[in-house]
């Protein structure tokens, strides 16, 4: 079995979501003042490869801490469907891939490979970047999957200020993961994952740490 880090690095210079703040690490003690290095950390819970609670968008949903880990352990489907600027992934989209790999399953967790990440560095990545539209958000509801997982920085497009995707999964307590990377390092259509949150008690979201294993 092989393992694969799905996770971006967190540091003071990660591109951040516009208008959250710039991620700030703080040194704190040093081992030559206080005899151990120490850093305090200064970030929104949704900097870099991070993960939604459906808390995030509605008021009553389930919130970080009360996420059981029967829903961050599992087995995903790789989906990949190239996109690039302002590109929805369709229902449309969905249903070929279906046609060719078989339909995709009640309560699985889909994850999309877009090719995105690759432009990580660029001023247009939080702007223009691909994501589901709202049918395709409402065929995946209808099948009651428990986590979408994608490699751009919102499920939602760049140009929608609404969040209409996010809203839609949210309502029917579906978890997203957002900026995940090395997907197309995953030679298989399935791989079992674990993502790991912090345990952030009424948190709306946290940073994870993501492995593939295939």
């Amino acid at each position: 079995m092989k393992h694969l880090d799905l996770t971006l690095t967190l540091s003071p210079s990660i591109p951040n979501f516009p208008g959250s703040p710039s991620p700030q690490f703080i040194k704190w003690s040093t081992i030559k003042g206080d005899q151990y290095n120490l850093e305090l950390l200064f970030l929104s819970s949704h900097t870099g490869t991070h993960i939604d609670a459906p808390y995030h968008f509605v008021e009553n949903g389930e919130k970080i801490h009360q996420i059981p880990l029967t829903r961050l352990i599992g087995n995903a489907l790789l989906v990949k469907i190239k996109k690039e600027k302002n590109q929805e992934i369709t229902k449309k989209d969905l249903l070929d891939f279906e046609k060719k790999h078989g339909k995709i399953k009640n309560f699985s967790s889909v994850i999309f490979f877009t090719g995105w990440q690759k432009n990580l560095e660029k001023k247009y990545y939080f702007l223009n970047n691909p994501g589901l539209s709202k049918s395709a958000a409402n065929y995946l509801a209808t099948k009651k999957i428990n986590l979408i997982g994608i490699d751009s920085p919102s499920i939602d497009l760049g140009t929608d200020k609404k969040f209409t995707v996010h809203k839609i999964l949210a309502k029917h307590n579906i978890l997203i993961v957002e900026n995940l990377s090395n997907l197309d390092k995953i030679p298989t259509l399935n791989f079992d994952f674990i993502i790991l949150p912090l345990k952030l008690k009424n948190a709306t979201g946290s940073p994870v740490r993501v492995v593939a294993n295939y």
